[in-house]
Protein backbone atom coordinates (compact mmCIF):
# COMPACT_ATOMS: atom_id res chain seq x y z
CA UNK A 1 0.00 0.00 0.00
CA UNK A 2 1.41 3.59 -1.27
CA UNK A 3 0.42 7.12 -0.56
CA UNK A 4 2.15 8.55 -3.99
CA UNK A 5 1.19 12.37 -2.08
CA UNK A 6 2.92 11.55 1.26
CA UNK A 7 -0.13 12.98 2.75
CA UNK A 8 -2.20 10.57 3.95
CA UNK A 9 -2.75 9.64 7.89
CA UNK A 10 -2.57 5.76 7.29
CA UNK A 11 -0.94 4.56 10.87
CA UNK A 12 -5.08 3.31 11.69
CA UNK A 13 -5.11 1.47 8.73
CA UNK A 14 -1.31 0.61 8.61
CA UNK A 15 1.63 0.95 6.96
CA UNK A 16 1.29 -2.42 4.69
CA UNK A 17 -1.59 -4.34 3.48
CA UNK A 18 -2.37 -8.13 3.93
CA UNK A 19 -0.70 -8.51 0.73
CA UNK A 20 2.35 -6.70 1.35
CA UNK A 21 2.77 -8.37 4.55
CA UNK A 22 2.63 -11.50 3.07
CA UNK A 23 4.82 -10.46 0.21
CA UNK A 24 7.50 -9.72 3.27
CA UNK A 25 7.51 -13.08 4.46
CA UNK A 26 7.15 -14.59 1.09
CA UNK A 27 10.69 -12.95 0.71
CA UNK A 28 11.80 -13.70 3.85
CA UNK A 29 11.50 -17.76 3.39
CA UNK A 30 12.87 -17.56 0.13
CA UNK A 31 16.03 -15.05 1.84
CA UNK A 32 16.40 -18.59 4.32
CA UNK A 33 15.59 -21.17 1.90
CA UNK A 34 17.68 -19.83 -1.27
CA UNK A 35 19.73 -17.43 0.22
CA UNK A 36 20.44 -19.49 3.67
CA UNK A 37 22.59 -17.75 6.22
CA UNK A 38 25.83 -18.89 8.18
CA UNK A 39 25.74 -20.64 11.60
CA UNK A 40 28.84 -20.48 13.88
CA UNK A 41 27.84 -22.36 16.40
CA UNK A 42 28.02 -26.79 15.76
CA UNK A 43 24.77 -27.36 18.18
CA UNK A 44 22.62 -25.17 15.98
CA UNK A 45 23.98 -26.55 12.91
CA UNK A 46 23.32 -30.08 14.27
CA UNK A 47 19.69 -29.20 15.34
CA UNK A 48 19.11 -27.64 11.98
CA UNK A 49 20.81 -30.24 10.33
CA UNK A 50 18.24 -33.04 11.92
CA UNK A 51 15.59 -31.01 11.44
CA UNK A 52 15.73 -31.12 7.58
CA UNK A 53 17.66 -28.19 6.94
CA UNK A 54 20.03 -28.17 3.71
CA UNK A 55 23.33 -27.75 4.66
CA UNK A 56 26.08 -26.23 2.33
CA UNK A 57 29.97 -26.40 3.16
CA UNK A 58 30.76 -25.94 6.93
CA UNK A 59 28.04 -23.59 7.83
CA UNK A 60 25.66 -22.62 5.35
CA UNK A 61 22.40 -23.39 5.77
CA UNK A 62 19.26 -23.32 3.61
CA UNK A 63 16.24 -23.40 5.79
CA UNK A 64 13.02 -24.82 4.41
CA UNK A 65 9.53 -22.67 4.82
CA UNK A 66 8.06 -25.42 6.58
CA UNK A 67 11.00 -25.41 9.64
CA UNK A 68 9.98 -21.04 9.53
CA UNK A 69 6.10 -22.62 9.68
CA UNK A 70 6.64 -25.63 12.47
CA UNK A 71 8.47 -22.50 14.63
CA UNK A 72 6.05 -20.27 14.32
CA UNK A 73 3.41 -22.94 15.67
CA UNK A 74 5.21 -23.95 18.88
CA UNK A 75 6.20 -20.30 19.26
CA UNK A 76 4.17 -18.65 22.50
CA UNK A 77 1.70 -15.56 20.93
CA UNK A 78 2.31 -13.95 24.98
CA UNK A 79 5.17 -13.95 27.21
CA UNK A 80 4.51 -12.96 30.62
CA UNK A 81 7.10 -11.69 32.34
CA UNK A 82 7.31 -11.22 36.00
CA UNK A 83 9.13 -8.53 38.88
CA UNK A 84 11.83 -9.48 41.56
CA UNK A 85 8.79 -9.96 43.69
CA UNK A 86 6.71 -12.51 42.07
CA UNK A 87 4.15 -10.11 40.62
CA UNK A 88 2.85 -10.12 37.37
CA UNK A 89 4.47 -7.80 35.59
CA UNK A 90 4.26 -7.10 31.89
CA UNK A 91 2.02 -9.75 29.31
CA UNK A 92 3.99 -9.24 26.35
CA UNK A 93 1.76 -9.40 23.25
CA UNK A 94 -1.14 -9.06 21.19
CA UNK A 95 -1.03 -4.68 21.42
CA UNK A 96 0.06 -4.12 24.71
CA UNK A 97 2.94 -1.34 25.22
CA UNK A 98 5.40 -1.30 28.29
CA UNK A 99 8.68 0.94 28.32
CA UNK A 100 12.32 0.92 29.60
CA UNK A 101 15.74 2.10 29.50
CA UNK A 102 18.72 0.97 26.93
CA UNK A 103 21.88 -0.60 27.61
CA UNK A 104 25.18 0.28 27.58
CA UNK A 105 25.79 3.72 27.09
CA UNK A 106 29.23 4.61 27.26
CA UNK A 107 28.65 8.44 27.99
CA UNK A 108 26.08 9.95 30.58
CA UNK A 109 24.64 13.90 31.36
CA UNK A 110 25.86 14.33 35.20
CA UNK A 111 22.54 15.22 37.32
CA UNK A 112 24.47 17.31 39.00
CA UNK A 113 26.67 19.10 37.00
CA UNK A 114 25.05 18.98 33.54
CA UNK A 115 27.91 17.80 32.18
CA UNK A 116 28.39 14.68 29.34
CA UNK A 117 31.18 12.47 30.29
CA UNK A 118 32.36 8.44 30.88
CA UNK A 119 29.52 6.61 32.54
CA UNK A 120 30.38 4.05 35.71
CA UNK A 121 28.90 1.61 37.79
CA UNK A 122 27.26 3.96 39.93
CA UNK A 123 25.21 5.63 37.17
CA UNK A 124 23.45 1.90 36.43
CA UNK A 125 22.87 1.72 40.08
CA UNK A 126 21.22 5.20 39.91
CA UNK A 127 19.13 4.68 36.63
CA UNK A 128 18.29 2.09 38.66
CA UNK A 129 16.75 3.69 41.34
CA UNK A 130 15.51 6.47 39.17
CA UNK A 131 13.37 4.20 37.03
CA UNK A 132 11.94 1.91 39.88
CA UNK A 133 10.54 5.46 41.26
CA UNK A 134 8.90 6.57 38.27
CA UNK A 135 5.38 4.68 37.25
CA UNK A 136 5.54 4.38 33.63
CA UNK A 137 8.82 2.79 33.21
CA UNK A 138 7.91 -0.94 33.26
CA UNK A 139 11.06 -2.74 33.28
CA UNK A 140 15.01 -1.83 33.21
CA UNK A 141 17.98 -2.46 31.39
CA UNK A 142 21.54 -1.11 32.42
CA UNK A 143 21.23 2.29 30.80
CA UNK A 144 25.21 2.90 31.44
CA UNK A 145 28.12 0.87 30.57
CA UNK A 146 30.51 0.71 33.59
CA UNK A 147 33.69 2.19 31.88
CA UNK A 148 35.30 1.93 35.43
CA UNK A 149 35.24 -1.86 35.93
CA UNK A 150 38.79 -2.78 35.35
CA UNK A 151 37.98 -6.10 33.52
CA UNK A 152 35.35 -5.11 30.85
CA UNK A 153 34.84 -8.76 30.47
CA UNK A 154 32.95 -8.40 33.99
CA UNK A 155 30.61 -5.80 32.83
CA UNK A 156 27.49 -7.25 32.67
CA UNK A 157 27.75 -9.33 35.66
CA UNK A 158 28.40 -6.02 38.01
CA UNK A 159 25.80 -4.27 35.96
CA UNK A 160 22.95 -7.07 36.55
CA UNK A 161 24.01 -6.67 40.65
CA UNK A 162 23.85 -3.44 40.39
CA UNK A 163 20.39 -3.44 38.72
CA UNK A 164 18.85 -6.55 41.26
CA UNK A 165 19.91 -4.18 43.70
CA UNK A 166 17.85 -1.11 42.44
CA UNK A 167 14.89 -1.83 41.18
CA UNK A 168 12.10 -4.70 41.46
CA UNK A 169 10.74 -4.06 38.50
CA UNK A 170 11.67 -6.69 35.68
CA UNK A 171 14.78 -6.25 33.75
CA UNK A 172 16.19 -6.70 30.32
CA UNK A 173 20.00 -7.74 30.52
CA UNK A 174 22.90 -7.76 27.46
CA UNK A 175 25.36 -10.55 28.16
CA UNK A 176 29.10 -10.75 26.20
CA UNK A 177 28.29 -14.68 26.06
CA UNK A 178 26.93 -17.50 27.95
CA UNK A 179 29.41 -17.98 30.86
CA UNK A 180 28.06 -14.30 31.92
CA UNK A 181 24.44 -14.85 31.43
CA UNK A 182 24.50 -17.94 33.31
CA UNK A 183 25.59 -15.78 36.49
CA UNK A 184 23.09 -13.85 35.47
CA UNK A 185 20.94 -16.57 35.64
CA UNK A 186 21.90 -18.51 38.96
CA UNK A 187 21.47 -15.00 40.59
CA UNK A 188 17.80 -14.81 39.10
CA UNK A 189 17.59 -18.11 40.77
CA UNK A 190 18.27 -16.87 43.87
CA UNK A 191 16.17 -13.88 43.87
CA UNK A 192 13.32 -16.53 42.60
CA UNK A 193 14.21 -19.56 44.85
CA UNK A 194 15.43 -21.73 42.26
CA UNK A 195 15.27 -22.91 37.94
CA UNK A 196 11.84 -24.43 38.43
CA UNK A 197 10.56 -20.89 40.03
CA UNK A 198 12.28 -18.58 37.68
CA UNK A 199 11.19 -20.35 34.48
CA UNK A 200 7.65 -20.03 36.00
CA UNK A 201 7.93 -16.79 36.86
CA UNK A 202 10.97 -15.12 34.87
CA UNK A 203 12.19 -12.28 36.14
CA UNK A 204 14.70 -11.12 32.76
CA UNK A 205 14.29 -10.83 29.39
CA UNK A 206 18.10 -11.81 27.19
CA UNK A 207 18.70 -9.53 24.32
CA UNK A 208 20.64 -10.84 21.79
CA UNK A 209 21.07 -10.24 17.82
CA UNK A 210 22.45 -12.29 14.88
CA UNK A 211 25.12 -9.99 12.87
CA UNK A 212 23.65 -8.49 9.78
CA UNK A 213 23.94 -9.61 6.84
CA UNK A 214 22.83 -13.16 7.35
CA UNK A 215 25.22 -14.47 10.02
CA UNK A 216 24.34 -15.71 13.14
CA UNK A 217 27.26 -15.82 15.51
CA UNK A 218 28.44 -18.58 18.29
CA UNK A 219 28.10 -16.40 21.34
CA UNK A 220 24.36 -15.50 19.76
CA UNK A 221 23.40 -18.70 19.65
CA UNK A 222 24.88 -20.02 22.61
CA UNK A 223 23.24 -17.35 24.59
CA UNK A 224 20.00 -18.11 22.23
CA UNK A 225 20.18 -21.99 23.08
CA UNK A 226 20.74 -21.60 26.78
CA UNK A 227 17.66 -19.37 27.48
CA UNK A 228 15.93 -22.17 25.32
CA UNK A 229 17.28 -24.80 27.75
CA UNK A 230 16.38 -22.82 30.55
CA UNK A 231 13.22 -20.45 30.14
CA UNK A 232 14.33 -17.47 29.72
CA UNK A 233 12.73 -15.49 27.23
CA UNK A 234 14.85 -14.62 24.42
CA UNK A 235 14.85 -11.71 22.41
CA UNK A 236 16.63 -12.16 18.98
CA UNK A 237 16.77 -9.23 17.05
CA UNK A 238 18.90 -8.34 13.80
CA UNK A 239 20.08 -4.72 13.61
CA UNK A 240 20.59 -4.15 9.93
CA UNK A 241 21.66 -0.95 8.96
CA UNK A 242 20.03 0.46 5.66
CA UNK A 243 22.38 0.67 2.81
CA UNK A 244 25.13 -0.91 4.89
CA UNK A 245 23.95 -4.47 5.95
CA UNK A 246 21.05 -4.29 4.69
CA UNK A 247 19.16 -3.04 1.50
CA UNK A 248 18.30 0.76 1.56
CA UNK A 249 15.01 0.16 0.77
CA UNK A 250 12.34 0.11 3.32
CA UNK A 251 10.76 -3.22 2.30
CA UNK A 252 14.12 -4.70 1.67
CA UNK A 253 15.23 -3.65 5.18
CA UNK A 254 12.04 -5.57 6.66
CA UNK A 255 11.99 -8.28 4.60
CA UNK A 256 16.08 -9.33 5.66
CA UNK A 257 14.98 -7.78 9.19
CA UNK A 258 12.21 -10.51 9.21
CA UNK A 259 14.18 -13.23 7.72
CA UNK A 260 17.01 -13.12 10.48
CA UNK A 261 14.64 -13.16 13.47
CA UNK A 262 12.67 -15.68 11.90
CA UNK A 263 16.31 -17.94 11.82
CA UNK A 264 16.35 -17.41 14.38
CA UNK A 265 13.30 -18.38 16.05
CA UNK A 266 13.77 -21.76 14.25
CA UNK A 267 17.02 -22.82 15.97
CA UNK A 268 15.33 -21.73 19.51
CA UNK A 269 12.09 -23.61 18.94
CA UNK A 270 13.98 -26.84 17.71
CA UNK A 271 16.10 -26.65 20.94
CA UNK A 272 12.26 -26.64 23.33
CA UNK A 273 9.16 -26.19 21.77
CA UNK A 274 7.22 -23.48 23.22
CA UNK A 275 9.62 -21.80 24.65
CA UNK A 276 9.38 -17.90 24.72
CA UNK A 277 11.10 -15.75 22.07
CA UNK A 278 10.73 -12.66 21.14
CA UNK A 279 10.96 -11.12 17.36
CA UNK A 280 11.99 -8.33 16.60
CA UNK A 281 14.21 -5.76 14.26
CA UNK A 282 16.30 -3.22 15.24
CA UNK A 283 16.05 -1.17 12.00
CA UNK A 284 19.17 1.60 11.60
CA UNK A 285 19.68 4.09 9.28
CA UNK A 286 23.15 4.83 7.65
CA UNK A 287 22.17 7.90 6.71
CA UNK A 288 24.42 8.96 2.99
CA UNK A 289 25.05 12.19 3.48
CA UNK A 290 26.74 12.45 7.47
CA UNK A 291 28.04 8.16 7.92
CA UNK A 292 25.50 8.31 11.42
CA UNK A 293 23.72 5.53 11.70
CA UNK A 294 19.70 7.55 12.76
CA UNK A 295 17.28 5.90 15.43
CA UNK A 296 14.65 8.83 14.35
CA UNK A 297 14.68 9.19 10.64
CA UNK A 298 11.45 8.60 8.74
CA UNK A 299 13.10 5.36 6.92
CA UNK A 300 13.88 4.20 10.29
CA UNK A 301 10.43 5.11 11.59
CA UNK A 302 8.82 2.90 8.76
CA UNK A 303 10.91 0.26 8.64
CA UNK A 304 9.87 -0.06 12.23
CA UNK A 305 6.55 0.11 12.23
CA UNK A 306 6.58 -1.91 9.50
CA UNK A 307 8.55 -4.73 11.87
CA UNK A 308 6.02 -4.24 14.47
CA UNK A 309 3.20 -4.96 11.79
CA UNK A 310 4.72 -8.07 10.86
CA UNK A 311 5.16 -9.20 14.68
CA UNK A 312 1.29 -8.83 14.84
CA UNK A 313 0.41 -10.51 11.64
CA UNK A 314 3.04 -13.51 12.37
CA UNK A 315 1.75 -13.53 15.59
CA UNK A 316 4.76 -12.74 18.28
CA UNK A 317 5.79 -10.69 20.57
CA UNK A 318 7.73 -7.87 19.46
CA UNK A 319 11.16 -6.27 20.55
CA UNK A 320 10.71 -2.36 20.21
CA UNK A 321 11.84 0.78 20.73
CA UNK A 322 10.87 4.02 22.35
CA UNK A 323 12.06 7.69 23.59
CA UNK A 324 14.92 8.18 21.99
CA UNK A 325 16.80 10.84 20.18
CA UNK A 326 19.31 11.58 17.56
CA UNK A 327 20.17 15.16 19.40
CA UNK A 328 23.34 15.90 21.26
CA UNK A 329 21.38 17.11 24.25
CA UNK A 330 17.86 17.34 25.78
CA UNK A 331 16.35 19.57 23.56
CA UNK A 332 13.87 20.33 21.32
CA UNK A 333 14.82 18.15 19.22
CA UNK A 334 15.37 15.41 21.79
CA UNK A 335 11.68 16.01 22.89
CA UNK A 336 10.01 15.82 19.24
CA UNK A 337 11.82 13.04 18.57
CA UNK A 338 11.49 10.77 21.62
CA UNK A 339 8.34 11.86 21.34
CA UNK A 340 6.98 11.08 17.99
CA UNK A 341 8.91 7.38 17.92
CA UNK A 342 7.35 6.37 21.89
CA UNK A 343 3.82 7.54 20.34
CA UNK A 344 4.15 5.52 17.06
CA UNK A 345 4.85 2.73 19.29
CA UNK A 346 1.87 3.02 21.34
CA UNK A 347 -0.37 3.47 18.64
CA UNK A 348 1.23 0.96 16.82
CA UNK A 349 0.64 -1.88 19.63
CA UNK A 350 5.01 -2.56 19.87
CA UNK A 351 5.05 -4.83 22.97
CA UNK A 352 8.82 -4.31 24.58
CA UNK A 353 9.83 -1.13 24.12
CA UNK A 354 13.93 -0.25 24.79
CA UNK A 355 16.23 2.67 24.83
CA UNK A 356 14.23 5.66 27.14
CA UNK A 357 16.85 8.52 27.48
CA UNK A 358 18.90 7.50 24.44
CA UNK A 359 20.52 10.72 22.87
CA UNK A 360 23.59 10.51 20.07
CA UNK A 361 22.47 7.74 18.30
CA UNK A 362 22.58 6.01 21.40
CA UNK A 363 26.27 6.97 22.59
CA UNK A 364 24.78 9.02 25.50
CA UNK A 365 22.04 8.68 27.94
CA UNK A 366 20.24 11.43 30.64
CA UNK A 367 18.45 10.91 33.10
CA UNK A 368 16.03 14.14 32.65
CA UNK A 369 15.01 12.35 28.98
CA UNK A 370 13.72 9.21 31.32
CA UNK A 371 11.32 11.29 33.00
CA UNK A 372 10.29 13.34 30.17
CA UNK A 373 9.51 10.53 28.57
CA UNK A 374 7.91 9.20 31.31
CA UNK A 375 5.14 11.46 32.10
CA UNK A 376 4.58 11.45 28.13
CA UNK A 377 3.77 7.89 28.01
CA UNK A 378 1.72 8.58 31.13
CA UNK A 379 -0.12 11.29 29.15
CA UNK A 380 -0.90 8.83 26.35
CA UNK A 381 -1.60 6.42 27.99
CA UNK A 382 -4.55 8.31 28.97
CA UNK A 383 -5.17 9.08 26.07
CA UNK A 384 -4.93 6.03 24.21
CA UNK A 385 -7.58 4.71 26.81
CA UNK A 386 -10.34 5.91 24.78
CA UNK A 387 -13.79 7.27 26.08
CA UNK A 388 -16.23 5.47 28.11
CA UNK A 389 -19.54 6.10 27.17
CA UNK A 390 -22.27 5.40 29.70
CA UNK A 391 -25.16 7.75 31.37
CA UNK A 392 -22.89 8.71 34.60
CA UNK A 393 -20.22 9.87 31.79
CA UNK A 394 -22.59 11.50 29.08
CA UNK A 395 -23.91 13.41 32.12
CA UNK A 396 -27.57 13.62 31.34
CA UNK A 397 -28.70 14.24 34.59
CA UNK A 398 -25.88 16.90 35.60
CA UNK A 399 -26.79 18.27 32.10
CA UNK A 400 -30.44 18.70 32.87
CA UNK A 401 -29.75 19.49 37.11
CA UNK A 402 -27.89 22.49 35.69
CA UNK A 403 -29.79 23.59 33.15
CA UNK A 404 -29.64 26.57 30.38
CA UNK A 405 -27.17 29.33 32.12
CA UNK A 406 -25.78 27.22 34.56
CA UNK A 407 -22.46 26.20 35.87
CA UNK A 408 -20.67 22.86 36.35
CA UNK A 409 -17.85 24.03 38.85
CA UNK A 410 -20.05 23.03 42.27
CA UNK A 411 -22.09 19.91 40.96
CA UNK A 412 -21.45 16.87 42.61
CA UNK A 413 -20.94 15.18 39.50
CA UNK A 414 -17.32 17.70 38.68
CA UNK A 415 -16.30 16.71 42.61
CA UNK A 416 -16.55 13.05 41.61
CA UNK A 417 -14.81 13.12 38.50
CA UNK A 418 -12.14 15.43 38.79
CA UNK A 419 -9.65 13.89 39.63
CA UNK A 420 -9.72 10.77 36.95
CA UNK A 421 -11.73 13.11 34.05
CA UNK A 422 -8.33 15.34 34.30
CA UNK A 423 -4.66 13.65 33.88
CA UNK A 424 -2.11 16.35 35.98
CA UNK A 425 1.36 16.33 34.56
CA UNK A 426 4.22 16.40 37.20
CA UNK A 427 6.92 18.02 35.11
CA UNK A 428 5.20 19.63 32.25
CA UNK A 429 4.17 23.44 32.42
CA UNK A 430 0.65 24.74 33.18
CA UNK A 431 1.50 27.25 35.94
CA UNK A 432 0.97 30.23 33.55
CA UNK A 433 3.83 32.90 33.00
CA UNK A 434 4.13 34.32 36.71
CA UNK A 435 4.13 31.18 38.74
CA UNK A 436 6.64 29.98 36.37
CA UNK A 437 8.68 32.73 36.04
CA UNK A 438 8.40 33.20 40.21
CA UNK A 439 9.85 29.29 40.03
CA UNK A 440 12.59 30.56 38.41
CA UNK A 441 11.32 30.16 34.56
CA UNK A 442 12.46 26.56 34.30
CA UNK A 443 12.84 24.93 30.70
CA UNK A 444 11.39 21.14 30.99
CA UNK A 445 15.29 19.80 31.18
CA UNK A 446 15.34 21.87 34.43
CA UNK A 447 12.23 20.58 35.58
CA UNK A 448 13.36 16.46 34.46
CA UNK A 449 15.78 16.88 36.58
CA UNK A 450 14.50 18.28 40.01
CA UNK A 451 11.93 15.80 39.95
CA UNK A 452 14.84 12.72 39.01
CA UNK A 453 16.94 14.42 41.92
CA UNK A 454 13.92 14.80 44.46
CA UNK A 455 12.82 10.80 43.60
CA UNK A 456 16.52 9.92 44.18
CA UNK A 457 16.88 11.95 47.52
CA UNK A 458 12.95 10.47 48.52
CA UNK A 459 12.53 6.89 46.97
CA UNK A 460 14.24 3.76 48.77
CA UNK A 461 13.63 0.36 46.68
CA UNK A 462 13.03 -2.13 49.03
CA UNK A 463 16.31 -4.01 50.25
CA UNK A 464 16.77 -7.82 48.99
CA UNK A 465 16.89 -10.07 52.24
CA UNK A 466 20.26 -10.49 53.70
CA UNK A 467 21.16 -13.97 52.54
CA UNK A 468 20.16 -13.53 49.27
CA UNK A 469 22.18 -10.10 48.53
CA UNK A 470 25.33 -12.38 50.22
CA UNK A 471 24.57 -15.55 47.61
CA UNK A 472 24.60 -12.88 44.65
CA UNK A 473 27.99 -11.23 45.73
CA UNK A 474 29.58 -14.53 45.72
CA UNK A 475 28.16 -15.36 42.67
CA UNK A 476 29.45 -12.02 41.23
CA UNK A 477 32.82 -12.60 43.17
CA UNK A 478 33.44 -16.16 42.03
CA UNK A 479 32.57 -15.35 38.54
CA UNK A 480 35.18 -15.96 36.01
CA UNK A 481 34.85 -14.87 32.45
CA UNK A 482 35.18 -17.22 29.48
CA UNK A 483 38.58 -17.50 27.93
Amino acid sequence: MTDPDGKGLRLQAGFLGDDDKQAIYDAALEICATVGMRVHQQAALELLRAAGAELKGDDLVRLPAGLVEQARATAPAVVPVFDREGESAMRLGGRRSYFGTGSDLMNVYDLQTGERRLAGLDDVALAARLCDALDNIDFVMSAAYPNDIADPHRAHVAEFQAMVTGTTKPMVVTAEGVADLEVMWKIACEVRGGPEALAAKPYLVMYGQPSSPLEHPRDSLDKLLFCAETGLPAIYSPAPLAGATAPITVAGHVAQGVAESLFGLVIHQLRKPGAPFLFGIGPAVLDMATAQSSYNAPEYLMTYLGAIEMARWLDLPNWGYGGTTDAELVDAQAGMEAGELTLLAMMAGSNLNHDVGYLDYGMTGALELVVIVDEFIAMNRRLLAGITVDRETLGLDVIAQTGPGGDFLSTKHTAKHMRKAQWRPTIINRKGFKRWKEDGGPDLREQARRKALRLLDQHETPALAADVAARIAALVEGFVPAG
